[in-house]
């Protein structure tokens, strides 16, 4: 074990063998060829505990033989030929990806749930996959299992493994195993066990299924998208010919390995290259976990990006006027060599434009990066969502070549992205090496390619809906420009058309208005018979709580909070600037500042932390209504449920604010000027 991170700088990247087709493959090829480099570290009680490849391996085969002891794989084939399916429920740990790897050593998929899924989407899922083996992480996730089971749901449930004991000394229950109670049963297995697992894993192929993905379930219920080793190793061996990573790298597991974008890099570049995986301690201990990694990959989704730059824009504002001024003219100088450097009439910067990025480089961006845990970072990426032009600028003007991706589950997390001499801001770069795009009559995005798929688990009418004709339908709309960069408008079905027929993407100004530090979410709505863009806006409650203690305002809750006179006032400046960049048929015209944060919990939001859309609309009806309407004040109610368990319902007067043509205030109705054309 090893009490703090290591990394072996001095020494060379060593190339790894190649001979490898699916993920326990390249696990056992890394134990062999690096057995001593570190490959999983976790932070506990303040010290990094290192787990050698060598280690990773053994315990992936015992935790294997041990699952074979209990009975799993002994489910018999479903339909679709995949046999015992296990899931995970966990945040992540180096537990997830043992199990994960011992799973499809045995030769079958993994489901991975999120950590914070209520007892119903877990129930959902798990009985849809028919999952009898659940690896849950400790007390809480435990909890919702067994309260299932004693309300009449999971009736096959077989074995629940937990791996932090904390607070379950006292649980008797036949389906509960301790994770280290299972490796050692598949040690005391024996050699010739063990042998049998090594020839099985030897004798595997591409093409069986390693994973279960979930969709992010934004227009109903997850599907599960079945991805093969050679889907996932695919991916990989493209994004490797693209930015190439090495066995010296460090990456730190940020986001849930639910996620297929963590599955991408934590799993299968991880194994693919040999990188070593670094886990928080917890999810409080990111930052300072992140800063003391330093790692060389990260991978994000927009939201981790836009807190970056949220926390980056509260600290200025509490910072000396010295402190400001420096920083704004190191950020002006950063942001103009940045965009200079995409200009591709200049062979090289100018020499002003030089001398002033060395400037903000040795004043300021260089201890910012390595505040922001960024200070080593050479491959930096962020998908999942769209990430706002402005919020990409500033990541390169302080010197992070930051790039987007573009892909789906369903296409094993990437088929596009940016090169390190080639980026746009509003684009998305172009496709993979081993990945074709195009674009169908409709608009619609579709790929081809050996990362596609090979269909949703237990669901042959959505597989033929998305696959077509060999190639991945993926319900985006987008073209490519003039230099071959795809540029990602919406979704296919969230484009809106005003009624006088201009047409705009919603997610387009929900991604500028998010990129105030006081705006955490908005959702913005438009189309049909609508004359005009209208906004729920839901206020960043720990930046517009500091902004209020600095200004002497008090408040109670996030809803006394978010309706305040003053806060509105903030806002609205923020939606005006907003709109001087916006076309005229595309401009605000009214908002409101929602009374409560959208939640996961609540359905508003996928696990991902998407929008959804419809239901955000069916849900806020009445909003909805008054936004479009003409009234000034809307009366809502708000059920409060307190610590005790009691609730109580509270009544609400949201304002809303109506803005003239030109983006400034009007206390006039927007229906009294009509929208101009032109659409984002």
């Amino acid at each position: 074990m090893s009490a703090s991170p290591t990394s072996p700088t001095a020494d060379r990247p060593q190339p790894l063998e190649v001979a490898a087709s699916t993920l326990p493959q390249l696990l056992r090829r890394n134990a062999r060829q690096h057995s001593d480099r570190a490959a999983l570290r976790e932070k506990e009680f303040g010290l990094w505990q290192t787990t050698t490849w060598a280690e990773y391996a053994e315990r992936a085969q015992a935790f294997a033989l041990g699952l074979e002891d209990l009975g799993f794989g002994r489910g018999g084939e479903d339909h679709e030929g995949s046999g015992d399916v296990l899931a995970v429920l966990a945040d992540n740990r180096p537990e997830w990806l043992i199990a994960e790897l011992a799973v499809q050593s045995l030769g079958r998929p993994v489901l991975g749930l999120y950590q914070d899924s209520v007892a119903e989407e877990v129930r959902y899922l798990l009985e849809f996959a028919g999952a009898r083996f659940v690896v849950a992480e400790d007390q809480e996730q435990v909890d919702k299992l067994l309260g299932l089971r004693a309300s009449g749901a999971l009736p096959d449930l077989q074995a629940a493994i937990y791996f932090d004991p904390k607070g379950m000394r006292s649980y008797d229950d036949p389906v509960l195993f301790r994770f280290d109670e299972v490796e050692a049963r598949g040690r005391a297995r024996g050699e010739d066990a063990a042998a049998a697992l090594s020839e099985r894993v030897a004798n595997a192929r591409d093409g069986e299924v390693a994973l279960l993905a979930p969709t992010s379930g934004t227009t109903g219920k997850p599907k599960l998208a079945m991805l093969t080793h050679g889907n996932l190793l695919s991916m990989c061996a493209a994004l490797q010919e693209v930015d190439p990573m090495t066995t010296l790298d460090e990456l730190v597991s940020l986001l849930p390995l639910a996620w297929i974008g963590e599955q991408m890099i934590s799993l299968s570049c991880a194994l693919s290259v040999g990188i070593t995986v670094n886990f928080p301690e917890e999810p409080e201990t990111v930052a300072n976990d992140l800063r003391e990694i330093g790692p060389q990959v990260m991978f994000s989704p927009p939201r981790v990006w836009e807190n970056m730059l949220s926390d980056v824009q509260v600290r200025r504002e509490d910072s000396s006027r010295w402190r400001r001024w420096i920083f704004d003219r190191a950020l002006r100088a950063g942001g103009a060599a940045a965009d200079a450097e995409r200009d591709p009439t200049l062979d090289r910067l100018p020499l002003k434009l030089r001398i002033g990025r060395l400037l903000a480089e040795w004043t300021c961006f260089v201890w910012l990066r390595d505040q922001l845990g960024l200070r080593s970072i050479r491959h930096a990426y962020t998908g999942g969502a769209a990430l706002g032009p402005d919020v990409f600028r500033f990541f390169h003007s302080i010197g992070v070549n930051l790039k987007q991706i573009y892909g789906q589950t369903e296409v094993s997390g990437i088929s596009v992205v940016h090169r390190s001499s080639d980026i746009k801001y509003h684009t998305v770069g172009t496709p993979l090496p081993n990945m074709e795009v195009r674009i169908a009559e409709s608009g619609e995005i579709r790929t081809r390619g050996p990362a596609v798929f090979a269909g949703y688990y237990r669901n042959e009418e959505a597989t033929a809906e998305a696959l077509r004709a060999g190639w991945l339908c993926s319900g985006d709309a987008g073209y490519f420009d003039d230099d071959g960069h795809l540029v990602v408008i919406d979704r296919v079905a969230d484009v809106m058309t005003l009624r006088d027929g201009n047409q705009f993407s919603p997610q387009f100004l929900e991604n500028k208005l998010k990129f105030s530090p006081y705006v955490a979410e908005a959702v913005v709505f438009g189309g049909g018979d609508h004359d005009f863009v209208s906004s729920m806006v839901i206020i960043d409650f720990g930046n517009v709580g500091k902004w209020a203690e600095r200004n002497q305002l008090a408040y109670t809750t996030f809803t006394d909070l978010s309706q305040q006179a003053e806060i509105l006032d903030l806002v609205r400046a923020h939606v005006e600037a907003v709109n001087t960049d916006l076309q005229a048929s595309a401009r605000i015209r009214r908002f409101l500042l929602l009374h409560k944060e959208l939640d996961a919990d609540d359905e508003e939001l996928t696990r991902t932390r998407k929008v959804r859309r419809r239901f955000v609309a069916q849900r806020y009806e009445t909003i909805l209504r008054g936004l479009t309407g003409d009234c000034d004040t809307l009366e809502v109610e708000n059920e409060v449920a307190y610590q005790d368990g009691t609730k109580s319902i509270q009544k609400t007067t949201l304002r809303i604010v109506t803005l003239g043509p030109d983006g400034g205030d009007d206390h006039g109705s927007p229906d009294r000027e009509p929208a101009a054309s032109g659409a984002p």
